[in-house]
């Protein structure tokens, strides 16, 4: 008995011992994960390292702490203002020995973020710091960015080819007519192309006139914009002959960048890691091919935007329009209105700038926002509407509410015009034997019946409630650009139009970015422009969210340069590609068997960015994967 109760006692005490060190463990996690923040005293002489992993957006999405645990990798997003705001910064700080932009994962972003990052490198270059890009394959975006540094490297085993805008789009009216799915379409605009997909099984002729028309427009600008930052590089055989042009150089695609001049260097993280090293200086106790080395959320950290000044507020409407509330990176009807009235009662603004980075969603919850934006015009506040990327159909809508609007010659905007979709089971039910039958008091009972089929009295309503949408829509634009209602239906129908011709279309009054509607906002206050500060209306996270963000940060160092995993060659980009549409075609079924609402929402828009999912599409998408083992 005794050597039981002594082999006891020492199971009791490594069960005592392993919890200690567990609880141990879990409270240094804990006080770590509440004290994470990045660090802006530990900035030293070195490169400042951009590291662009992910997309660069107008507002990014609210993060799931819990996505690393699932073995996949989490997308990372960049808000563009604050990595502008970095490259204007290290500019003129001495610390700043030079920029790095590593480009090897970087996925892109819509038009007007990478134009504004690429001119915000064109700016650091133009001081005379060098700037030294690096990726395995540079993505149009990605170069449109890296020829504006002083040096370009790409990977030998990579290399660099150009798509252009454009591309293959799904449409499912085969597939719904084999399943016996009726779509029933409301619409307005004969270039309201968003129901196509549900109807045609190709595109009609007035969507390709008004996509030949977007997509020219915008590779024309991306073309003309690299040229300018490397007159050099010979493009345009890359953009004709790509197959003759790396053919010739017995398909060593890095090679052939390289004697067209694309590119300055080639070589691996190693060696240009010994090249930023020759500037920025190498770090004492590190392995070959790493240098001295700023991290980009510390340098952000240490010069965050104007804290004093007059308050300018800008509420952010970024991503698709939905009804009710909604978290960053999607435009809740319910929480950007919030937002906006919480701001006006508290935050004493003297002026309202708008920043619209969306291709549309539910006309209610668009106009829920641009009611909450004529708030302030009843207090009195200037209100300037400034365009991102996208600012199209419902997001135009949002715009109507400014007393001037500015864009980029880039941006996306239009597609005035709405549209319903609702689909019905009769026939599919009919091929499994199923029938439906009942008594009807009046024309409308049971009314719209996705079972039974919807009758043509519904259809000629839900048609009349679109068409009076649609006037709607147009008599806000007339009001709004001082234009007739039959001007704007001229230009409407669901047509988008780029914005150096939706200026001449007086559809937006002047270029310029965020801070030029800033500024007009200002002065419209009777302001100086110089004495504002933007107020962001803007949801904190829960401190909750905080915490298991802390709990589960990537906070990898910029240090151990030829240490980071390379990056996605022309196969891997291929494959990212498959997901995506895959991914696309399952939100695509989600969106025409839950949507709801009157729609303004513009599809040219979906394919004018990175090719990528909301966030429940990619869950869906990998829940999908996983049930059939791939």
């Amino acid at each position: 008995m005794k050597l039981v109760r002594g082999a006891w006692k020492i199971l009791v005490g490594i069960k005592d011992f392993l919890v200690l060190v567990f609880m141990l463990l879990f409270f240094a996690g804990l006080f770590a994960a509440l004290s994470y923040k990045p660090n802006a005293a530990a900035i030293r002489e070195g490169a400042l390292v951009v590291a662009l992993d992910g997309t660069i957006v107008e507002q990014p999405e609210e993060a799931d702490p819990f996505a690393q645990f699932g073995g996949g990798e989490v997308m990372k997003q960049h808000r563009v203002r604050d990595v502008v705001r970095a490259l204007d910064s290290a500019r003129t700080d001495g610390r700043v020995k030079a920029v790095v932009l590593d480009l090897d994962r970087f996925l892109g972003g819509y038009p007007v973020a990478v134009s504004e990052v690429a001119a915000a490198v064109g700016r650091v270059r133009a001081s005379g710091k060098p700037v030294l890009a690096y990726a395995t394959g540079y993505s149009d975006d990605g170069y449109a960015i890296a020829a504006n540094a002083s040096e370009i490297w790409v990977n030998p085993q990579g290399g660099t080819v150009f798509a252009g805008p454009g591309g293959t789009q799904l449409y499912y009216k085969g597939l719904l007519d084999k399943l016996g799915v009726t779509t029933h379409v409301y619409k307005v605009g004969k270039f309201k192309s968003a129901v196509e997909p549900f109807t045609r099984s190709d595109m009609s002729p007035e969507a390709r006139e008004a996509n030949e028309a977007l997509q020219g427009a915008l590779f024309a600008q991306w073309r003309e914009a690299v040229t300018k930052a490397r007159p050099k590089a010979r493009i345009a055989d890359y953009l004709t002959k790509p197959d003759e042009v790396i053919a010739a150089s017995r398909g060593d695609i890095a090679a052939s960048n390289l004697a067209y001049g694309l590119v300055d260097k080639t070589g691996g993280r190693l060696e240009f890691g010994k090249r930023v090293a020759e500037i920025a200086g190498a770090p004492s106790g590190k392995p070959a091919g790493n240098f001295k080395s700023i991290k980009l959320a510390n340098w952000i950290a240490a010069h965050p935007a104007p804290g004093t000044g007059d308050a300018i507020g800008v509420i952010t409407v970024a991503g698709e329009i939905v009804d009710g509330k909604a978290g960053p990176g999607t435009a809740g009807g319910d929480t950007v209105s919030s937002l906006l009235l919480k701001g006006l009662a508290e935050k004493n603004l003297k002026a309202l700038v708008v920043r619209v980075d969306s291709p549309g969603g539910s006309a209610m919850a668009s106009e829920q926002i641009r009611q909450a934006i004529l708030q302030a015009k009843a207090q009195g506040l200037p209100v300037v509407v400034s365009m991102g990327s996208l600012a199209a159909s419902g997001g135009y809508w949002v715009s109507t509410a400014g007393d001037a609007i500015f864009a980029e010659p880039n941006t996306i905007t239009g597609s005035i015009g709405i549209f319903g979709v609702l689909p019905s089971f009769e026939n599919s039910l009919a091929k499994i034997g199923v029938t439906t039958d009942g008594v009807r008091s009046t024309p409308l009972s049971g009314q719209p019946d996705v079972l039974g089929g919807i009758n043509p009295v519904t259809d000629r309503i839900l048609q009349s409630a679109i068409e009076n949408g649609y006037n709607r829509f147009i008599g806000l634009v007339a009001q709004s650009r001082k234009l007739t209602p039959q001007r704007v239906d001229e230009i409407g129908q669901g047509r988008v139009w780029v914005g150096g011709l939706a200026h001449q279309l007086k559809l937006v009054d002047r270029f310029g970015g965020l801070q030029a509607a800033v500024e007009e906002a200002a002065r419209r206050a009777k302001l100086d422009p110089a004495k504002v500060r933007p107020v962001y209306l803007e949801k904190e996270p829960s401190e909750w969210i905080k915490f298991l963000e802390g709990f589960t940060k990537d906070d990898d160092s910029e240090d151990d340069w030829a240490d980071q995993p390379a990056g996605a060659d022309i196969w891997a980009r291929i494959a990212a590609e498959r997901r995506a549409l895959m991914a696309q075609a399952l939100g695509d079924a989600r969106r025409l068997a839950t949507g709801g609402s009157l729609q303004a929402r513009c599809l040219e828009c979906m394919g004018m960015g990175p090719a990528l999912a909301r966030p429940e599409d990619r869950a869906l998408l990998e829940m999908v994967l996983g049930r059939i083992g791939l």
